[in-house]
């Protein structure tokens, strides 16, 4: 038995007599050796006419030279689809039979090609053997890096037919052909909302889950999106990358520099169908619509009222904590908007920048001029219902009903005497003090 043994062993060693003097790695023809040698001498005698890439077996410039020609002479025989290389359609029969011969050892998972397994395993491993040269960002594909090198090289190969918009990776371009087809065909199970893209509906499910797995490590605020997130971090490093190069103005998102340019330009793309007024941004002409439509969808819980814009919301709970953000930092007098903290600075610096074109005379707050214009308007805007007289002040339409109601909220606290107006008791407390001035 050993004896038989010991010539098998030989057998297989004249089987493959010849061995490579580089990685003893062994082969049963000579020719095989020698095409096998050209890996460690990096010889590549068989060069495309074409394209002038090199290969260092023919059978592979056979293969390569199909791209040329156009040449795909393996037929599937079950989808009439067609391959330049037999392996390929080998490859593509797994589809159709759901063989997946490669069976990843820590999770079970198969694949259909050698080379998807050993892509796959780098997930284990945590292997990132591509990176790139400009940033040194590392990548387990290298078709990942090879996408990634056209953010540094600016090339968008692949182009919309539709819209001739331009895009980096072939899967973005596909896409985006949804959104000329119309395609959604991701459907969220909770509010029944379409989504044309996976992630898309991944992202839009965190509304509902409430989960948000993006913290900033500063602040500890978390995000729905990782994009969100890598935008707020901008705040704590003060990176602010995109300029105007009008103004030189900085920005910390591409969109907002972009919407920001249209003030240069006098562009304003979103139009009110209902007044046609224009708008710079998207946001505010939904937001203006709601003028038209009296919606107000946002709600304080305190009182219940509604506002349209969650700014004016945000504004409005203040009155009820008593908060007071704004602080004047010459008086040290504290305000819960900071327009009215600015309005208010104008004390200080006696700044009047509103003034009236008819007698020059200025206002430091516009609503003031508004006021004022209505003496050489002669416009009378406030009525009273009762007896229809027309006023140019709404306070003093205000004062004005106290005729009719009855109303006296003024009241002396030295003989409890009431008075409709302020200024009707501050003349009459003159009477208990003995000041007799006009």
């Amino acid at each position: 038995m050993k004896y038989l043994c010991l010539k098998n062993m030989e057998k297989h060693k004249e089987h493959k007599p010849y061995q490579c003097s580089e990685c003893v790695k062994c082969f049963s023809k000579n020719k095989h050796l020698v095409t096998h040698m050209r890996v460690h001498t990096g010889n590549k005698p068989y060069q495309c006419s074409e394209c002038l890439k090199c290969y260092t077996e023919k059978g592979n410039l056979v293969t390569h030279m199909r791209v040329h020609t156009g040449d795909k002479p393996y037929h599937c025989s079950e989808c009439l689809k067609c391959f330049t290389e037999k392996g390929s359609l080998v490859t593509h029969m797994r589809v159709h039979t759901g063989h997946k011969p490669y069976r990843c050892l820590k999770c079970q998972k198969c694949f259909t090609q050698k080379g998807s397994l050993a892509t796959h395993v780098r997930v284990h491993t945590g292997d990132k053997p591509y990176q790139c040269s400009e940033c040194l960002k590392c990548f387990a594909e290298k078709g990942n890096l090879v996408t990634h090198m056209r953010v540094h090289t600016g090339d968008k190969p692949y182009q919309c037919s539709e819209c001739l918009k331009c895009f980096t990776g072939k899967g973005n371009l596909v896409t985006h052909m949804r959104v000329h087809r119309g395609d959604k065909r991701y459907q969220c199970s909770e509010c029944l909302k379409y989504f044309s893209k996976k992630s898309n509906l991944v992202t839009h499910m965190r509304v509902h889950t409430g989960d948000k797995p993006y913290q900033c490590l500063e602040c500890q605020k978390c995000f729905t999106q990782k994009g969100s997130l890598v935008t707020h971090m901008k705040v704590h490093t003060g990176d602010k990358p995109y300029q105007c190069s009008e103004c030189l103005k900085c920005f910390t998102e591409k969109g907002n520099l972009v919407t920001h340019m249209r003030v240069h330009r006098g562009d304003k793309p979103y139009q009110c169908l209902e007044c046609q007024k224009c708008f710079t941004q998207k946001g505010s002409l939904v937001t203006h619509m709601r003028i038209h439509t009296g919606d107000k969808p946002y709600q304080c819980s305190e009182c219940l009222k509604c506002f349209s814009v969650k700014k004016l919301l945000v504004t409005h709970i203040r009155v009820h904590r008593g908060d007071k953000p704004y602080q004047c930092l010459e008086c040290l007098k504290y305000f819960n908007h900071k327009s009215n903290l600015l309005t208010h600075m104008r004390v200080h610096t006696g700044d009047k920048p509103y003034q009236c074109s008819e007698c020059l005379k200025c206002f430091s707050v516009k609503k003031l001029l508004v006021t004022h214009m209505r003496v050489h308007t002669g416009d009378k805007p406030y009525q009273c219902l009762e007896c229809l007289k027309y006023f140019n002040h709404k306070s003093n339409l205000l004062t004005h009903m106290r005729v009719h109601t009855g109303d006296k909220p003024y009241q002396c606290s030295e003989c409890l005497k009431c008075f409709s107006v302020k200024s009707n008791l501050v003349r009459h407390a003159r009477v208990h003090s003995g000041d007799k001035t006009c």
